[in-house]
């Protein structure tokens, strides 16, 4: 019988993200396979329960909703913000673009990113929800080996 990951395995693995109507995200089938410490943060934990207890070898897809994924979408996390507390001003921004901020040193310090969803001469609304909040999404995984 095969060894099964367990949830402080170190696992050689393939895996690959795509929404739910299979619009590819993230893909390592074609390329390297990845080598990833479970328990470490290095995966989500709802898809690193996709994976403990499988056996080397075998190759799953799992359809997890929002709330398994990425989280619903929060509009408490979209916030209008004034232009001349932006980066640069605001200085270049368009709908859609990703902007870098630096946590306040209460928070932990770090950089966090958010997505202008509209800008107006004053203010624009930046959006922290993680991208893929409110979908669901498909994880394919096969496991390799476990080191």
């Amino acid at each position: 019988m095969s060894e099964l990951v367990k949830a402080n395995s170190l696992v050689t693995l393939h895996y690959r993200i795509a929404t739910a109507d299979d619009v590819e995200l993230i893909s390592t089938f074609d390329a390297q396979p990845a080598t990833l410490q479970l328990g470490s943060g290095e995966l989500a934990p709802t898809l690193e329960a996709c994976i403990e207890a499988m056996p080397v070898g075998e190759r799953h897809t799992h359809l997890l909703p929002p709330q398994q994924a990425f989280g619903e979408r929060r509009e408490e996390m979209q916030q209008r913000m004034p232009l001349s507390s932006l980066p640069n001003g605001g200085e270049g921004l368009s709908p859609m673009m990703m902007v870098e901020f630096e946590a306040p040193p209460q928070f932990g310090g770090g950089k966090f990113t958010g997505v202008v969803r509209d800008i107006d001469a004053d203010a624009a609304l930046i959006d922290f929800n993680h991208p893929l909040a409110g979908k669901s999404i498909r994880f394919e995984v096969e496991v390799i080996g476990i080191l």
